[in-house]
């Protein structure tokens, strides 16, 4: 396959493929609902810790998952913390949800991830709509990091032709790769993040890709 514009990046279309250089300890850029992702396997530590650093991104914000179904994040997350019926309207979609990390999900997990998480520890995650990114991380075997696809506090984007030369550079492994499969992402609004409360309400962390009133018409109590 081709490599990408002003870049060493191999690019492949075969979903396979990119799955495979995660297992072998690769960054992927793949697409997303909203925009062109970054990530790895969540489980491999020098993975997630590249993800940091080409990314420039601080080490102390936590990385979200990504998950090709709700049962991928069965055995990390407590999926009952959410409201009852939030995970079966919103997923797949780009909702993502902070949910107690389970006591026995860390050995599972990168070590810097989980020093990453919040006080309460909490973890945030969604399983994407997109085939593709869904794909992958069922592929790979395991739920995948995945933050937007540029260097920290720079835009977002939808389009490998537009990803920053920069970012680009710095992915040299030799099982960095570009997943370049249909649909392009939709672009618009990153993912709404929210967290779940008491009572059922939900907080939003991130006004997002799911508007506020689908939460509320959807019968979920929201705060800001």
């Amino acid at each position: 396959m081709s490599a990408a514009p002003c870049s060493g990046v191999r690019v492949t279309s075969d979903i396979a493929d990119a799955a495979r250089c995660l297992q072998q300890g690769g960054l992927v850029l793949f697409p997303t609902e909203t925009f062109y992702g970054l990530g790895c396997l969540a489980r491999r530590a020098d993975a997630v810790a590249r993800v940091y650093q080409v990314k420039q991104r601080p080490v102390q914000r936590p990385l979200p998952l990504l998950a090709g179904s709700p049962d991928q994040l069965a055995p990390l997350a407590r999926l009952d913390a959410a409201p009852p019926g939030l995970l079966d309207f919103f997923w797949p979609g780009p909702l993502t949800v902070a949910l107690p990390l389970l006591p026995d999900a860390a050995a599972s997990l990168s070590p810097a991830l989980v020093a990453s998480l919040s006080r309460e520890g909490l973890v945030a995650a969604r399983v994407s709509p997109h085939p593709a990114a869904a794909a992958l991380a069922r592929l790979a075997g395991g739920v995948l990091t995945s933050s937007s696809a540029n260097l920290s506090g720079r835009d977002a984007v939808r389009r490998i032709d537009d990803l920053d030369p920069r970012l680009l550079d710095a992915l040299d492994g030799p099982h960095d790769v570009i997943l370049d499969a249909p649909p392009a992402p939709a672009g618009g609004l990153p993912s709404t993040i929210v967290r779940p409360g008491p009572l059922g309400f939900l907080h939003v962390l991130r006004e997002g890709a799911v508007p506020l009133d689908a939460l509320r018409a959807a019968g979920f109590s929201v705060v800001l």
